[in-house]
């Protein structure tokens, strides 16, 4: 008898895990949850974790909807370790993505797999030809600067431009595009500093930015680096204008006191337009105390095209795979979300209005907008 107890405990606790797994649909995120670009990792996953509250709040599916995180801690190789365990283990049909080195390691994973893999964050333009169920809901860095570009020289008489650049995919791709696009409009690249990737000390930095006399600094980092770029440049004597790419919108950089009035490009969010903006703005600053970023747009944006897609399977019989999901997204094509209406290009990556802003010690405020750049 007790045997018989024992054994029917043990198939209880057997079935248990899956009995609730079929209860509840999960995606995952593959995101720097530590590490010196852990801001990144909240940042996205505050986002993904506010468009699923409303999703669950609204039953747009007929189960409850999880986020599963593992942390890529911004490194390739940690990267593939986490989108292994999404893909193998965790079995999620879609997953999260940042950052232009782990996206460019991970998304070969997520191919192979026929796992969606969502970039909000990662600007490489090579990101447009990482294979079907590769998807960016950001406009990527060619697109950025080829929007700055003609702004900072034409508009604003910034003739001659030095670069600051991380050795990283994302900096040379912007390298590359700002050594075609400035001199396109009439400016000159005088130059392009290299730092390592792990590098905090810029004074010698500052020292060839000095002596290279330029009327603004683009600076192509991100995390705590971007930031200490700035402050260092400051603190030695470079007094010349700022810029640099939707990086820069990330709290510690923009909110620093020495990146006042600093100029960076993101994609046009209209937070006070349409309902869906509207809520998620209000629900955002309930939450964190802050106005809304376009980071926190992308990763909202990311998980709510999730659940259309899930929505419309569900709707048609169809069960919830990587597959299904890239059949529905080239049958659905446009999707109302926060900012507007997004619409994917058969390469995976969208074309939207862009816009300048201007660093204000909060939220920034846009200068320039509606640029509209052909992808």
């Amino acid at each position: 008898m007790q045997t018989w107890k024992l054994a029917l405990a043990a198939a209880a606790c057997a079935v248990g895990p899956a009995i609730a797994q079929a209860q509840e649909i999960r995606i995952g995120a593959n995101l720097p949850m530590s590490g010196p670009n852990s801001e990144y990792g909240e940042l996205f996953s505050n986002a993904a974790k506010l468009a699923i509250d409303h999703i669950n709040a609204d039953k747009m599916l007929s189960k409850k909807l999880e986020l599963v995180i593992e942390d890529s801690q911004a490194q390739p190789q940690q990267g593939v370790v986490a989108m292994n365990k999404l893909v193998n283990v965790e079995k999620v049909p879609f997953v999260l993505s940042a950052f232009t080195a782990v996206s460019k390691a991970v998304a070969p994973v997520g191919d192979k797999a026929h796992v969606v893999t969502v970039n909000g964050g990662a600007i490489g333009p090579d990101l447009a030809e990482l294979g079907d169920y590769f998807w960016n809901v950001i406009p990527l860095v060619n697109l950025e600067v080829q929007a700055m570009a003609p702004y900072l020289v034409k508009e604003r008489g910034f003739k001659k431009i030095a670069l600051v650049y991380v050795d990283d995919p994302a900096g040379e791709a912007i390298r590359k595009e700002l050594e075609t696009h400035v001199p396109k409009n009439g400016g000159t690249l005088v130059t392009a500093i290299q730092v390592p990737r792990a590098s905090q000390q810029f004074s010698g930095v500052a020292a060839k930015v000095r002596e290279a006399s330029p009327d603004l600094v683009y600076i192509a980092s991100f995390g705590a680096q971007q930031a200490q770029i700035a402050k260092q440049l400051r603190d030695n004597g470079v007094t010349q204008q700022l810029a640099s790419y939707s990086a820069y919108s990330a709290p510690t950089a923009a909110q620093l006191p020495e990146s006042k009035g600093a100029l960076y490009t993101t994609q046009v969010i209209n937070w006070s337009g349409d309902a869906l903006s509207q809520r998620v703005a209000r629900d955002w600053k309930a939450k964190t105390g802050k106005e809304p970023s376009a980071y926190i747009a992308n990763y909202y944006n990311a998980v709510l095209i999730f659940a259309k897609l899930a929505q419309a399977l569900e709707k048609s019989g169809q069960p919830i795979t990587g597959e299904n999901l890239l059949k529905q997204r080239k049958t659905m094509a446009s999707f109302d979300v926060v900012g507007g209406k997004l619409t994917f290009l058969p390469n995976g990556t969208v074309s939207v209005p862009l816009q300048v802003n201007e660093t204000d010690g909060g939220a920034g405020k846009a200068v320039k907008t509606n640029i509209v750049v052909a992808p």
